[in-house]
């Protein structure tokens, strides 16, 4: 049970700067829209629409990760602990996406 809290708290730590890391992309696909024409813009629309597919994404693989376990009290710690890692990977590709190239 301790190991199945260790995880769901990494998760949460891992989610809160995946949130910080979100807001400050979505800051520069804002400012790259507005150097855009018309019907160039579309940054911000489009890491939204990247963001929300993301989410679910994460959770259906997560769950089918915990299959490994399944009814037994490891699974939600594999839940848990997938979810902390493929947030942190999301998290590392919003920031390179805020820098931009060749930064």
């Amino acid at each position: 049970m301790e190991m199945t809290y260790c995880a769901e708290l990494d998760w949460q730590a891992a989610d809160k700067k995946l949130n910080a890391a979100y807001a400050t992309a979505m800051a520069a696909m804002r400012q790259t829209d507005s150097y855009l024409d018309g019907s160039m813009k579309g940054a911000a629309d489009a890491l939204k629409a990247a963001q929300r597919a993301w989410i679910p994404f994460r959770d259906k693989a997560c769950a089918s990760y915990g299959f490994l376990a399944r009814g037994g009290t490891m699974e939600p710690m594999l839940i848990y602990q997938c979810r902390a890692d493929l947030t942190r990977e999301r998290t590392a590709d919003l920031k390179e996406l805020a820098t931009g190239l060749g930064n």
